[in-house]
């Protein structure tokens, strides 16, 4: 595979029913046997590493563990520039600016990124799993 680029993909694809983000990097005049050059990175790997200062903080100390992402859905994919593009998503984060630059970090490091998350969740005794809110509850009369 033909390695992604800091230049933009030739085209951006969201597929919702695998919620996943298909950057295409292919160049149609190159040779056909070099196979295609795509990038396929889930949303919530998108949303779980979100570019923020609200999930990054400005140090790695002030960096917010994200939990209850595993069926995070984006929403919009809008330009920004030449340079990135803004993810908004369903569960209402829209502040992270994903540089070229950035997605093709996260592309090529993306097993290691991913490992590195499962273990502070393990290690914060939290879940990918979201929560489900009941309400207030009251205990019955008894």
């Amino acid at each position: 595979m033909n390695a992604p680029s800091e230049t933009p993909p030739r085209a951006i694809v969201y597929h919702r029913e695998d919620r996943t983000l298909e950057l295409d990097y292919s160049d149609p005049e190159s040779d056909p046997e070099s196979g295609p050059g795509k990038a396929l990175l889930t949303a919530e790997l998108l949303r779980v590493f979100s570019p923020s200062a609200e999930v990054r903080g400005h140090s790695e100390d002030e960096r917010v563990l994200q939990t209850g992402k595993k069926y995070v859905a984006i929403e919009e994919v809008t330009a920004v520039g030449n340079y990135a593009i803004r993810i908004v998503f369903d569960d209402g984060h829209d502040t992270g600016i994903y540089s070229w630059a950035f997605l093709k970090d996260l592309h090529e490091r993306r097993d290691e990124y991913w490992q590195d998350y499962l273990a502070d969740l393990a290690k914060a005794n939290a879940s990918r799993l979201p929560t489900i809110p009941i309400g207030q509850w009251t205990p019955p009369d008894r």
